[in-house]
């Protein structure tokens, strides 16, 4: 009778300071260590993680360079504030009133930050595979594209990516290099495509070129994903965006309620 073999035991290969650093991170994101919270002392991440001077200072260095704390040698490095962002999805889809901002600009003005959109590009292109699925196109079939990059404070926040049938916006300021007064959401409205429902994919990916270029992204940490899909109340898809945001600075917060 042959015995099978053991599975070999998961090892966790990334370098010491590394996974000091990734320890460290995990303890901000969750709140563990809050925004303004001084980080352990050198002597106590030493005796915490088995770990030489040297590497406690590499893997603070690396959450420096990811901007999560702030430091100098011979004082405490510090969580630095507002830092990690919560994102309501749902607020994209609400209608801004009359002469109101954008309520993404209006979430982030509540917390005391200098918000801004910065809009890189409006044209006509042969959208990705995913974005021709989410809006029903055949191949070959463009698309109108609105380009955008979402700033906090001056630093990159999210790089943003709308995709319309031409259908829609074809002849309209969806296909202007202007911003748009309320947002596409209150626009879409205007144009008859009332926004009446979306979906959401989440996922965790290896940045590419441009998005790591775009974030300032400090290393190979992933980014978020999120490919949403709003659809008008016939369930015609009026909208596919593409928005990615760094890892280890967002999270998303979806709620509920029982049906």
């Amino acid at each position: 009778m042959t015995v099978p073999k053991a599975e070999p035991e998961a090892h966790d290969r990334r370098s010491l300071h590394g996974r000091i650093a990734a320890d460290l991170r995990d303890d901000i994101m969750s709140g563990e260590l809050p925004p303004g919270a001084n980080l352990p002392s050198t002597a106590q991440l030493r005796s915490r993680f088995d770990a030489s001077n040297a590497t406690v200072q590499k893997a603070l260095q690396l959450l420096k360079d990811e901007r999560l704390v702030v430091g100098r040698a011979g004082a405490a490095v510090t969580v630095r504030e507002h830092r990690q962002r919560t994102i309501r999805p749902a607020t994209s889809l609400t209608p801004a009133a009359a002469g109101e901002p954008y309520p993404w600009l209006a979430e982030a003005a509540e917390h005391g930050t200098d918000a801004r959109v910065a809009l890189l590009d409006v044209t006509e292109t042969n959208p990705p595979a995913d974005i021709r699925t989410a809006l029903c196109l055949r191949d070959g079939d463009s698309a109108a594209l609105r380009s955008q990059l979402l700033l906090i404070d001056d630093e990159p926040a999210e790089l943003v990516k709308c995709y319309y049938p031409l259908g829609i916006a074809r002849d309209t300021p969806l296909m202007v290099h202007h911003r748009i007064k309320g947002g596409t959401a209150t626009l879409l409205r205007q144009l008859g495509y009332a926004p009446h429902h979306c979906v959401d994919r989440v996922s965790a990916r290896v940045p590419t070129q441009e998005q790591f270029e775009a974030l300032r992204l400090p290393g190979d940490l992933p980014v978020l994903c999120t490919l949403r899909v709003v659809y008008a109340a016939d369930g015609q898809p009026i909208e596919a965006t593409s928005m990615v945001k760094a890892g280890h600075l967002y999270e998303l917060q979806y709620e509920f309620a029982p049906e």
